[in-house]
C-alpha cells in the first residue's frame, strides 16, 4: 500500500506542468552542451539572457491578460511607440530619467487605452488589439519612415547592456526575476489575483459574486502596457537605436512563453513559475540553435511549433483526466 501511495504521489508530481518544463529545460541544456562546448561557458549563459528577458518581461503581464480570458497582440507595437517617444525626447537632449519616464508613461497609456476599450466598452480583445497594433506601430512608421533615432546619451546604455555590481549577471535578468517575483506574489497570494482567475474561469459568475470584472481587465491591460514600456526601455537602451520595425514579433514570443509556461489560452488557469521556466526553455533553445548557426527563419518555425505544442498538450492532458473521471463514475454506477 505504501509503495502504491508513493507511486501515486510521484505520478502527481510528474504531471505538474512546471516539473515537465524543468525536465525539458534540463534536457535542452544537456543536449546543447553536448552539441557545442561553448554552451556551458558561464559568460555565454548569462549574456544570452539579453536576447529573451525583454520579451519575458512582457510575458509576465501577458499571462495575467490571458488568464482573464483575453489576449493582447499589440505589445510589440507598444514597445515601438514607447521607443519612438523616447527617441524623440532624447533628440532634444532630455536626460536619462526623463527618457525612461517617457517610455514607461507611453507604454502605460497605451495599455490603459486597450484596457478601457476591452474592459469598459466590452469590445473583444482580439479586435481591439489588432486595431491598436496597427495604430501604435503606424505612428513611428509614418513619422520616421526609413530613418532612425540614434542620439541617446551614453549613460542610457547601462540599463540594457549593464551588469550588476561588476558581476556577470545582467541588470535585465535581475529586473526580470524581481518583476516575476512581484507578479507571482500578486497573482497567487492576493485578492486581486483571485479576481483575475475568477474572471477568466467564468466572468458572469464573477460579476454576480461582486467582482468588478471591468476594473480587473482594465488593470491587467494597463499592467501589460507598463511592462511593454519597461521592455522598450531595456531594448532601446541595449541597441541605442529606434526604428519603426523595432520589436516586431514580440507579441508572438510573449504569448508563446506565457502559454508554454502553463497559462491556459482559454483563460482561468496558469501561474508565474511556469512562465519563468518557459522563458529559459525558449531562450536556451534559441541560444543552442544560434551556436549551431541555424537560420533565423528556422528559429521562428520552432517558436510557432512550441506555441502549438503548448496549446495542444494541456488540452490533451485535460481530456485524458476527464475521460478517466467519467470511467470511474460509470464504473461506480455499475
Amino acid at each position: 500500500m505504501k509503495n502504491v501511495r508513493q507511486g501515486i504521489h510521484i505520478g502527481a508530481v510528474l504531471q505538474r506542468w512546471e516539473v515537465i518544463l524543468s525536465l525539458l529545460l534540463l534536457a535542452i541544456m544537456v543536449v546543447n552542451g553536448i552539441l557545442s562546448p561553448y554552451f556551458w561557458d558561464v559568460r555565454n549563459l548569462f549574456n544570452t539572457t539579453f536576447n529573451f528577458t525583454e520579451k519575458s518581461i512582457i510575458a509576465l503581464s501577458m499571462a495575467l491578460v490571458i488568464i482573464t480570458g483575453s489576449i493582447d497582440i499589440s505589445v510589440g507595437s507598444i514597445v515601438a511607440l514607447s521607443s519612438f517617444c523616447m527617441g524623440l525626447v532624447a533628440s532634444y537632449g532630455a536626460p536619462v530619467p526623463v527618457i525612461v519616464l517617457v517610455g514607461l508613461l507611453v507604454g502605460t497609456a497605451a495599455g490603459m487605452l486597450n484596457g478601457f476599450l476591452v474592459g469598459y466598452l466590452r469590445i473583444p480583445a482580439i479586435a481591439v488589439t489588432i486595431g491598436t497594433m496597427s495604430f501604435f506601430r503606424g505612428i513611428p512608421q509614418g513619422i520616421l519612415g526609413d530613418k532612425a533615432f540614434t542620439t541617446y546619451p551614453e549613460e542610457f546604455a547601462w540599463l540594457g547592456q549593464g551588469y550588476v555590481g561588476g558581476t556577470l549577471v545582467p541588470f535585465q535578468l535581475v529586473l526580470f526575476l524581481a518583476l516575476a517575483l512581484m507578479v507571482g506574489l500578486v497573482l497567487h497570494y492576493t485578492v486581486f489575483g483571485r479576481m483575475v482567475y475568477a474572471v477568466g474561469r467564468n466572468e458572469v459568475a464573477a460579476v454576480f459574486s461582486g467582482i468588478p470584472s471591468k476594473r480587473v481587465k482594465f488593470a491587467v491591460f494597463t499592467l501589460n502596457g507598463l511592462f511593454s514600456g519597461i521592455s522598450s526601455v531595456l531594448l532601446t537602451s541595449r541597441i541605442l537605436s529606434t526604428r519603426p520595425n523595432i520589436a516586431q514579433g514580440f507579441e508572438l514570443e510573449a504569448i508563446t512563453i506565457a502559454v508554454l509556461g502553463g497559462v491556459a489560452i482559454t483563460g482561468g488557469f496558469g501561474g508565474i513559475p511556469g512562465v519563468v521556466i518557459a522563458s529559459f526553455v525558449i531562450g536556451f533553445i534559441r541560444f543552442g540553435m544560434g551556436l549551431m548557426n541555424v537560420p533565423g527563419r528556422v528559429m521562428n518555425l520552432v517558436t510557432g511549433a512550441l506555441l502549438i505544442v503548448a496549446i495542444v498538450i494541456p488540452e490533451f492532458m485535460a481530456f485524458v483526466k476527464r475521460k478517466r473521471a467519467s470511467e470511474i463514475v460509470e464504473g461506480g454506477q455499475v
